[in-house]
């Protein structure tokens, strides 16, 4: 099945009091794994990630042609005629009409400068990174209003095409090559329990930070001292993963 609304939570237990696991974009697909009267379990085709979700209107599976390659992008009835509606970045979508600077897809018109071809890779698998500086930190968030550190990392790997997990849990044991904090450098994954950050230079580093409710940047060496000041963890591991 394929996701048609802008973003849907997806809940580790059949009630919207339990946590939000993470979220299904616009054009995620997914497998419906059992029924249970106004839910369902379901499991995400792109990282096998499980959860529960309400029951809502769904399409069948597309071959997405384009990515929105904007923070938000607005959404028209038909061009020019906007609504309310958004898609965040990293949604897909197949374009059936283009109208000189409007794409339609689904009933619904983007522009197309808010949309890469599905194929598009950056060089720099983080270089959109900072269009998620002052984001909202949401736990189990993956969109515009929301997202949690472990949802940043997979969201730019997925956004190039690229397979990553969703936990950290997951991420420290996926990426492979172990680094010493002498030897950081540009784009290496830095790992706490339950957390993670993405080194954007030698020195600084970017990471949806919960204590603070957003998206920031901040130096390495004060953040791995705050974090241990404050919720006494240390570093467990830092990893390049280009």
């Amino acid at each position: 099945m394929r996701n048609i609304q802008s973003v849907i939570n997806v809940y580790e237990t059949k009630s919207k009091k339990s946590k939000v696991a993470t979220q299904l974009l616009y054009g995620d697909t997914f497998k419906i794994i059992q029924n249970y009267g106004s839910w369902i379990k379901i499991k995400n085709d792109f990282d096998k990630y499980k959860g529960f979700i309400k029951k809502k209107k769904f399409s069948d599976n597309k071959i997405n042609t384009h990515k929105v390659s904007s923070l938000s992008a607005k959404l028209y009835s038909k061009p020019n005629s906007e609504i309310k509606k958004r898609l965040s970045f990293g949604s897909k979508i197949k374009v059936i009409k283009k109208q000189k600077n409007f794409y339609k897809f689904d009933n619904l018109w983007i522009k197309k400068k808010d949309l890469k071809k599905i194929n598009y890779r950056t060089k720099n698998i983080f270089k959109n990174i900072n269009k998620f500086i002052n984001v909202k930190y949401k736990w189990g968030g993956k969109h515009y209003s929301g997202i949690d550190c472990s949802a940043l990392v997979q969201l730019l790997f997925s956004f190039n095409n690229k397979f990553c997990p969703r936990d950290t849990k997951d991420q420290i044991k996926y990426f492979k090559k172990k680094i010493y904090i002498k030897d950081i450098k540009k784009n290496d994954l830095i790992f706490w329990k339950g957390h993670v950050a993405i080194a954007i230079s030698r020195k600084k580093l970017a990471h949806a930070y919960g204590p603070v409710k957003r998206t920031v940047t901040m130096p390495i060496k004060k953040t791995i001292d705050k974090i241990y000041k404050t919720a006494n963890l240390k570093v467990i591991g830092i990893r390049r993963v280009s």
